[in-house]
């Protein structure tokens, strides 16, 4: 009997009664819907998908199609080998009812969980062989409906740190010595390699790649293809970039790959291949890469392209228009022309917490 239980047929906490005279202005909303029904998405389970089909029936566009383990197990598969020969890839995720339950867990000292199974494909890509089979993968914890978790008989709750959001962040600061504002931005990914930008006392635009040694900017345009007419043409009205562009002596896209492949792998023989792979490897590969969708959409608003949400990997479009956006900054510009719309060129504060998550 107790094995069929699960967190739904657990009854809720005391009904809330008021003997006040006076009636509430305000109904008291449910502090506890933002915990547990991010939860019911993450499972995908029956609220989840009931809340999705009333919201459609609402005539929202903003509803999402994937839960979050469906969106997980989506990023990590296929798993391919060195060859990729073979390829191993999960789906249909499924819960079978907590053995115990809430009351049972904590009398006997044991975390309220589920037994969480998936459907694993192994492909054979050369021959096209495929291997299917269930397998249990964990128990999974579950959250009670007071947004709780029972790990070892002991009640618990989840408490989230406020962390700086994926997405572009510009900044200025004031050289000691020289008393010159210098600017620099981050663009921060959920998942992957920081790229960087900073103008210096020189008036030189650097960039720093996944953290390494700064290097010209226009060695990262180069690397992307773009030619010494083509970053004149887009910003030679820009005295930073004029003067970045006369240091930097790389001659095409080849010596620009090869120049960031030893900057960023010092010691190892370098070949236009590994510089190239490493390079897309970094920003462009969505399994190392990914900024989620609020880094995309802050990217998007801040910068003024017009990238789909989903699309979790920095572009070149994203790149020009954060080296657009630092030297129009940097000249004392107030706007910038963006997809459709005027952009507001300004620093951004880093305490305020619409940019922390």
């Amino acid at each position: 009997m107790a094995a069929s239980r699960n967190a739904s047929a657990v009854p809720a906490g005391p009904r809330r009664v008021s003997f006040s005279r006076i009636q509430e202005p305000l109904e008291v909303p449910d502090l506890l819907a933002l915990q547990t029904e991010s939860f019911d998405w993450l499972l995908g389970n029956e609220k989840w998908k009931a809340r999705v089909e009333a919201a459609r029936q609402a005539g929202r566009k903003d509803v999402p199609t994937q839960s979050g383990l469906e969106e997980i197990f989506e990023e990590i598969s296929p798993i391919e080998d060195f060859s990729g020969t073979m390829s191993l890839s999960f789906r249909d995720h499924r819960f079978e009812p907590p053995k115990y339950s809430v009351d049972e867990c904590k009398d006997k000292d044991m975390t309220y969980s589920a037994p969480m199974f998936v459907t694993a494909e192994f492909i054979n890509n050369t021959t096209g062989e495929i291997k299917s089979q269930t397998v249990f993968m964990g128990d999974f914890p579950l959250m009670t409906p007071k947004g709780t978790f029972i790990i070892n008989g002991t009640e618990r709750v989840v408490t989230s740190q406020l962390v700086r959001s994926p997405g572009v962040y510009f900044e200025r600061t004031v050289d000691k010595t020289s008393d010159k504002d210098l600017y620099g931005c981050k663009v921060i990914p959920s998942r992957g390699a920081w790229l960087e930008f900073e103008i210096d006392k020189r008036d030189s635009v650097g960039v720093r790649i996944d953290r390494k040694r700064k290097q010209a900017v226009t060695v990262l345009l180069k690397a992307l293809g773009w030619t010494n007419d083509q970053i004149l043409e887009r910003f030679g009205q820009y005295e930073s970039m004029r003067a970045t562009l006369e240091k930097d002596h790389t001659a095409g896209q080849d010596d620009a790959l090869l120049d960031i492949y030893r900057k960023l792998r010092p010691g190892e023989p370098p070949t236009k291949e590994s510089a190239q792979t490493l390079l897309e490897n970094l920003y462009f590969n969505p399994k190392r890469y990914d900024l989620a969708k609020v880094g995309r959409y802050k990217i998007n608003k801040k910068l003024g392209v017009d990238a789909e949400i989903t699309q979790g990997t920095l572009t070149e479009d994203d790149i020009v228009a954060t080296i657009e956006y630092i030297v129009r900054l940097h000249a004392g510009e107030e706007s910038m022309p963006g997809a459709g719309r005027e952009v507001i060129v300004e620093v951004d504060d880093i305490d305020h917490f619409g940019n922390r998550r």
